[in-house]
């Protein structure tokens, strides 16, 4: 019987939360943030689009276990819409499908705002990854099929209004999961009568990360300059974020070293004391500062879903 392989790169874990830049895609960045660090695992929360920049949180090794609480969050994105043509991608890199030599008084496009905030139903572009008949709709839309992708409900917290020039305005959104801001802008351009589309989109904040926590492509790509590979290593390891850091939203449970051990081990663990939780729907665990487990409590006994070495 063949021994199984010995995975490949180091078992080293946490977020870095990358600032993308523009005409680079988030897989081939998450690849090349695996190669620098010689990770075993990496993955990302939440894909942006070659022509974005900004905020690409990547999880590593045991992080990768959190990318779901990371993909839920709000995200806050500047983004630019040039008026006049609307372009089959929603974005500079497509085709002008429809053309238009009105222009928006400024207004016009702040009474529109009102209506794209809250809960609003959004139809995705044909160039996004929603499945249709359990193929991706830019991969349809590419062999030049048109898809009818349903609406779905996404919800918008906070939209503004920058600034108006006459051929652009620029805006602020902060919306939650799903929200598709090259949509916003096509359904700006078709509500104001003159077509749009993204010129400038960059990424801002990804809950819980704020813009603080960023760190340029080209600063982690400077580092390989360094010859020895430890110290390189330890370089680029200090700009990793502890993977608990990922889970500031949920409800938080210390646990002993036996606690934690049987939790490790898959295994319940009964809470006692005064003031010890009767039920919550989703806890993390540490102990000594290291993250343990994720799970629920019920009937106050804390219940692992995904365990942390």
């Amino acid at each position: 019987m063949s021994k199984p392989r010995k995975p490949k790169g180091r078992p080293v874990s946490g977020w870095l939360i990358l600032d993308k830049p523009v005409d680079f895609g988030s897989t081939e960045a998450v690849s090349k943030i695996k190669w620098l660090f010689n990770a075993q695992k990496a993955g990302h929360a939440g894909t942006l689009d070659p022509l974005a920049s900004g905020m690409l949180p990547i999880a590593l090794g045991d992080a990768t276990k959190t990318v779901p609480y990371v993909m839920d969050g709000r995200k806050i994105y500047e983004f630019t819409v040039t008026w006049g043509e609307e372009r089959s991608t929603d974005d500079l890199e497509g085709e002008v499908t429809a053309a238009s030599d009105q222009r928006p008084a400024e207004e016009d496009i702040r009474s529109l705002l009102p209506s794209y905030t809250g809960t609003i139903n959004q139809i995705p572009p044909q160039f996004s990854a929603i499945k249709i008949a359990g193929e991706r709709a830019y991969d349809l839309a590419r062999d030049g099929e048109t898809v009818e992708i349903p609406s779905r409900e996404v919800e918008i917290f906070r939209l503004t209004l920058l600034g108006v020039e006459r051929d652009k305005a620029h805006f602020e959104v902060e919306c939650g999961k799903g929200t598709y801001v090259r949509a916003l802008a096509r359904d700006f351009g078709r509500d104001l009568g003159c077509h749009g589309h993204i010129s400038e989109l960059r990424r801002t904040f990804v809950a819980p990360f704020g813009e603080d926590k960023m760190v340029p492509l080209a600063e982690l790509v400077a580092l390989e300059a360094i010859e020895d590979r430890d110290e390189r290593l330890a370089a680029l390891d200090a700009f990793l974020i502890d993977t608990a850091e990922a889970l500031s939203n949920l409800t938080h449970l210390l646990v002993s070293d036996d606690q934690a051990y049987r939790l490790k081990m898959g295994n319940p663990v009964i809470l006692r004391g005064h003031g010890a939780p009767i039920a919550e729907a989703e806890v993390y665990a540490t102990a000594r500062g290291k993250l343990v487990a994720i799970g629920e409590i019920d009937q106050g006994e804390f219940r692992p879903k995904r365990v942390f070495g």
